[in-house]
């Protein structure tokens, strides 16, 4: 087997069973990964130097066909209400399938770490069929230093191949696609699919479980840093903000999806950011437009004229769900170690497209937790098949229920002490629909949004008068300097005031029946902060 590369850990890959391979490019650079990808004929390079790749059908995560095998670690561990289980005999048998699918074909290997705290990270060995895949999770995790690569010994490794297809017959799958994670191997299988985001949120997944039991909350959120040391994290579903929003040239991007929150302070799980590209503006979203014209990105699913080769981000024929992935040093105030100090500020980012919440309102920590086991956001036509003309509610508790492998309580235990702890401020912000309903009213001006943030961020907003909410019970900033005092309040934004009445009616009770099932593990604080019950305790 031919081996290249700059430096090949001396603990090979037949340490999981692979061999017979034709060649093993191990810790390629960009340069080189660019190279192999456009001779394999996997992307194009796009005028200004971007790589740009086509992901196929799959242009997002395939959550139906994501399993965990359930065992001795597992079995009373894994939520399972929400974590689909695969027999260790099972995953036995797709395994083999993996390794003998492998033989005779040319793999990319990159050695890396998920976490950049020293004292939580942990060792991943990402093996691909795709020269762009081992680019995309270079870019996306935290590269050793080289030092560090002749010895590595992976603690977990990754093998995606997307052109693999599993049997559900023999393998318990629920179609040709596949991702399956045994905690016991410490190994996990992708197949079936080319969207490489399966890499990136497997890692997610595999510090989810473990972290907690070291008191290490781990988080689905964007975090960055003022210069007074102090950190804020975001939290927030996809298309609510979370990577726009923490991208603010006044602070230091810590990261901007995944977080761990530990005895040191906050720290990112990642080297890199994966950004939405759709319909991406300069203007509003200046740092992440320049990375579009860098070398070294990888753009998913994003039209490039085929003569010209330039790009064109408001085009969604490919995808909805267009994306970048780049390194973190791409954003020019990015932190160079990952990681800053204990937290002053929760953010909590829901799009409404109900038109209901306010742009911002401040939660009290019972509040929060129950915000954060809710994980409201609500989905608009053209962002996913099959969504009606009316908005659709989603509850993804945690800010990121797919990747949970616990009970959502082990998660809003642990930041509600954590919250409590530092003393952090709580804040919960509307990036979506004011005036009106989503096809009615207006999407919340992004300059208000950034304003009412910052005022929170530098604790001016903490001082303001406040009004309790008539519907959530949580305190609304009466008037904010540099912001239009008629959008703080919702109600006052709609034409029809009995429309908006009726409308926040319906969400309060959506909120409610969906909280249902964690009444049984949270506390009475954390109960009475519901909708409707917090207004009727005053």
């Amino acid at each position: 087997m031919k081996e290249q590369g700059p430096v090949i850990s001396t603990n090979k890959l037949d340490l999981i069973g692979l061999r017979n391979l034709k060649a093993a490019y191990w810790n390629l650079p960009v340069s080189a990964l660019y190279q192999h990808a456009v001779a394999r004929h996997e992307g194009e390079i796009a005028a200004d130097g971007p790589l740009v790749v086509k992901t196929g059908i799959h242009t997002g995560r395939s959550a139906s066909d994501k399993f965990t095998v359930r065992d001795a670690i597992t079995d009373k561990t894994v939520w399972w209400d929400n974590n689909k289980a695969m027999t260790p005999e099972q995953f036995a048998s797709l395994a083999e399938a993996f390794l003998a699918y492998a033989q005779g074909k040319e793999l990319f290997v990159q050695d890396l770490f998920g976490g950049a705290d020293k004292d939580h990270r942990v060792k991943v060995r990402v093996v691909t069929e795709l020269a762009w895949h081992s680019l995309f999770i270079r870019n996306l995790l935290i590269r050793p230093e080289t030092a560090a690569l002749a010895e590595f010994l992976p603690e977990f490794t990754i093998i995606d191949f997307p052109g693999f297809e599993a049997d559900p017959r023999r393998h318990g799958t629920a179609s040709g696609t596949v991702i399956a994670l045994d905690f016991t191997r410490r190994l996990v299988l992708i197949g079936g699919t080319s969207y490489a985001g399966e890499m990136k949120k497997s890692v997610f997944t595999i510090l989810n479980f473990l972290l907690p039991e070291k008191r290490v909350m781990p988080m689905h959120c964007s975090a960055n840093v003022g210069a007074d040391g102090k950190s804020a994290i975001f939290f927030g579903l996809s298309g609510t903000g979370k990577t726009t929003l923490s991208a603010d040239a006044s602070r230091t991007l810590i990261g901007d999806d995944e977080h761990g929150w530990s005895e040191n302070g906050v720290f990112n799980f990642e080297g890199g950011c994966y950004a939405k590209m759709i319909r991406l503006s300069p203007e509003a979203e200046p740092e992440i437009y320049a990375t579009t014209k860098r070398f070294g990105t990888v753009l998913e699913n994003v039209v490039m004229d085929p003569v010209t080769r330039r790009l064109d981000l408001d085009d969604a024929t490919l995808a909805e769900n267009s994306r970048g992935a780049y390194p973190i040093d791409f954003i020019p105030n990015a932190s160079e170690t990952g990681y800053a100090g204990q937290p002053k500020n929760v953010i909590m980012l829901t799009a409404d497209a109900f038109g209901v919440l306010p742009p911002i309102a401040k939660l009290t920590p019972s509040q929060a937790m129950y915000h954060f086991l809710s994980g409201f956001t609500a989905k608009v036509a053209g962002t996913e098949k099959g969504l009606g003309k009316e908005p659709q509610p989603t509850f993804s508790t945690c800010f990121g229920a797919p990747f949970m492998p616990r009970h959502p309580s082990v998660y809003g235990n642990l930041l509600r002490d954590l919250i409590a702890e530092h003393k952090v401020d709580c804040w919960l912000v509307n990036t979506g629909w004011t005036g009106g309903a989503f096809g009615v009213g207006s999407r919340m001006p992004i300059k208000a949004t950034r304003a009412l943030l910052n005022a929170a961020l530098d604790g001016s907003l903490a001082k303001v008068e406040m009004r309790r909410d008539a519907n959530f019970g949580f305190l609304v900033p009466v008037s904010v300097q540099g912001v239009d005092a008629k959008i703080l309040n919702p109600r006052d934004t709609w034409a029809d005031k009995a429309a908006y009445d009726a409308q926040a009616a319906k969400l309060v009770q959506m909120f409610v029946k969906n909280f249902e099932k964690f009444e049984a593990h949270v506390t009475p604080e954390v109960r009475a902060a519901a909708p409707g019950r917090a207004v009727a305790a005053e």
